[in-house]
């Protein structure tokens, strides 16, 4: 990261929580269209369509929202002056993996021991 971490963690916060509204928003419109039609899943040749589309909303819905809690405790990590040391094994995470993965609590050698 070449900015402040701080600064680079709510860039990163703020597009994933625009993200989130707008999966939500599309689940949301989902479930209002399948119910405002008669169509039954079971029955109907769309219906497995409409609910894998769900299930595929709802699951990188899901994945985002872990998302943004992982960026609220790394901020809490800037905050606290923890960000960028390992919790495995106390050593400094490297930049690199800082910047592919901003919200790294382990380094890399810890996170592989998992």
């Amino acid at each position: 990261m070449n900015r402040d971490p701080r600064e680079e963690l709510l860039r990163l916060r703020e597009q994933t929580e625009a993200q989130a509204a707008a999966l939500d928003g599309d689940l949301r419109s989902l479930f209002e269209a399948s119910r405002s039609s008669n169509a039954d899943d079971e029955h109907d040749p769309e219906g497995s369509t409409i609910a894998f589309e769900r299930a595929q909303l709802t699951a990188v819905l899901d994945a985002t929202s872990r998302r943004l809690a992982e960026l609220d405790v790394a901020l809490r990590r800037v905050d606290d002056g923890s960000y960028g040391v390992c919790e495995g094994c106390a050593r400094p995470i490297p930049a690199e993996r800082l910047a592919a993965r901003p919200s790294a609590r382990t380094c890399v050698a810890c996170a592989s021991r998992r």
